[in-house]
């Protein structure tokens, strides 16, 4: 069975279209519109993968990743950051909360297919 991908992401035009992309892939997509819901749904769901927008409503992207890897059940789920956030130092913020990896929007389906590849890949001791 296909990895189950947890997408976070408030705009729904773009939610939409990562959700098509990664089905298109054969994933299976599941989604959260804010922070709060994000967590609770990667403690629920358990996916294999969460792709994470950073500024998201309710509860941002940084303090979800935080609480994810708080929590033991979801600690080594890997956390693609999906973000329009590009200014100097915005990349290691991310890793610094908590994401594995790192990609600015505006994307193509390509750059998030290779990184979403290159995370579910990966061991979770390599993670």
């Amino acid at each position: 069975m296909k990895s189950l991908i947890l997408v976070v992401e408030d705009n729904e035009a773009t939610l939409d279209l990562m959700q098509t992309q990664l089905t298109l892939l054969g994933y299976r997509v599941t989604t959260a519109k804010n922070g709060a819901e994000a967590v609770a749904k990667a403690i629920a769901e358990l996916p294999d993968l969460i792709v994470m927008d950073i500024q998201i409503p309710v509860m941002d992207g940084f303090h979800a990743a935080v609480l994810i890897r708080k929590e033991p059940t979801t600690q080594v789920i890997p956390i693609l950051a999906a973000t329009a956030k590009t200014m100097s130092g915005d990349k290691q913020k991310c890793l610094d909360s908590g994401c594995n990896d790192y990609i600015a929007k505006p994307f193509t389906h390509k750059q998030l297919q290779i990184a979403v590849e290159k995370l579910l890949t990966k061991a979770p001791n390599e993670r």
